[in-house]
C-alpha cells in the first residue's frame, strides 16, 4: 500500500480522521483524545504536535511535555523518530502502548540523552462495571480550599513514583497549577484523617468513553489496611456512574497494587512502556 511519505503535523482540517484514529483504541489513547475532544487539533491550543503518517493515519504520534506514539507499525515509528530526532528532546518522557514505544525509544536512544528509567513492562488495565469490592465511603472529591493539603500528599506521591521532585525548575508553579486544575474539575479524590491526607488518586485523562486514573498513593503510616483498594474502587465507581471506561496502567513488577486492582475488577488490556528523563 502507498503511504505519504515521513510524517506530518497536522491541523483541523485532520480533526475528523484524528477521532476516528483515537475512537480506534479509546484505552490507550485517553490521555491525548480528552484533549482533541476539548480543543481540537491546532498545536497552539493542543499543547502539543499531532503527527500523521498516510492519508488515513495508518501513524499517529504526539509531541508535547510526552512523546506519545498513538498508532502505527515498524515503518510508522520511524517516521516518527526522523520527525523527532529534527529537533530538540523538549518531552519528559516517552509513553504510550509498548510495541510502539520500546521501538520508537531503540530509533533515538543514540541521539538523545540517555534515560533516566526505562519501564519496559506496564500492564494497561480497564474495567467499565461496578467494582467487585465495597467503595471507601471516606473518599470523597477534594475541594478547593484543601488544594494545600493536597498538594503535600501529591508531591509526596510525586518523589516516590516519579523519582524526581516536581517543583524543580519553577518553585512548583506549574505542578501545584496543575493540581489546582484538578481539584477544581472534579478529578482529585481525597480521604483525610485528623486533617491529613492518608489516600489520594486523580483522573488524570478524561475523555467522553473513557477516564485514566493516575496518581494513587496511600499515607506510608496508612499502608496494609486496604486503602488503596478501597481507595481507587472508590474512583473507578464515580467513573462507572459517569458511563465511562476506568483505566490505569502499573509497572508490572508491582504485584500488590496489580492484585489489588484485578480485585476491584479491572482487567488487563494492553501493556504501556515509560521512557522517563
Amino acid at each position: 500500500m502507498l503511504r505519504t511519505a515521513g510524517a506530518r503535523l497536522l491541523d483541523d482540517r485532520d480533526r475528523s480522521k484524528v477521532r476516528s484514529a483515537l475512537d480506534a483504541d479509546p484505552v490507550a489513547t485517553c490521555m491525548v483524545a480528552s484533549r482533541v475532544e476539548t480543543v481540537g487539533v491546532e498545536p497552539w491550543r493542543l499543547g502539543g504536535e499531532l503527527w500523521g503518517v498516510g492519508g488515513r493515519l495508518d501513524g499517529l504520534c504526539f509531541s508535547g511535555a510526552n512523546l506519545v506514539p498513538l498508532r502505527g507499525d515498524r515503518t510508522e515509528v520511524r517516521h516518527f523518530a526522523e520527525r523527532a530526532r529534527r529537533q530538540r528532546r523538549n518531552c519528559s518522557s516517552l509513553v504510550g502502548r509498548r510495541e510502539l514505544v520500546l521501538p520508537l525509544w531503540e530509533e533515538l536512544s543514540d541521539y538523545w540523552d540517555s534515560a533516566r528509567e526505562v519501564r519496559p513492562d506496564q500492564p494497561l488495565m480497564a474495567t467499565a462495571v461496578t467494582p467487585s469490592v465495597e467503595p471507601d465511603p471516606a473518599v470523597r472529591q477534594a475541594r478547593p480550599d484543601e488544594l494545600e493539603r493536597y498538594l503535600s500528599a501529591a508531591i509526596a506521591m510525586f518523589l516516590e513514583e516519579v523519582g524526581v521532585d516536581p517543583r524543580l525548575g519553577d518553585g512548583g508553579a506549574g505542578y501545584r497549577a496543575r493540581v489546582a486544575e484538578l481539584i477544581g474539575a472534579g478529578r482529585a479524590f481525597v480521604r483525610f484523617e485528623h486533617g491529613e491526607v492518608v489516600f489520594k488518586a486523580e483522573i488524570g485523562a478524561l475523555s467522553s468513553r473513557v477516564g485514566q486514573i493516575q496518581g494513587v498513593w496511600v499515607h506510608p503510616d496508612w499502608r496494609g489496611r486496604g486503602l488503596g483498594q478501597t481507595g481507587t474502587a472508590a474512583v473507578v465507581a464515580h467513573l462507572v456512574r459517569a458511563r465511562r471506561v476506568a483505566s490505569l496502567y502499573v509497572n508490572a513488577f508491582n504485584t500488590p497494587a496489580r492484585r489489588a486492582y484485578e480485585r476491584i475488577g479491572f482487567e488487563q488490556v494492553g501493556s504501556f512502556a515509560t521512557v522517563l528523563f
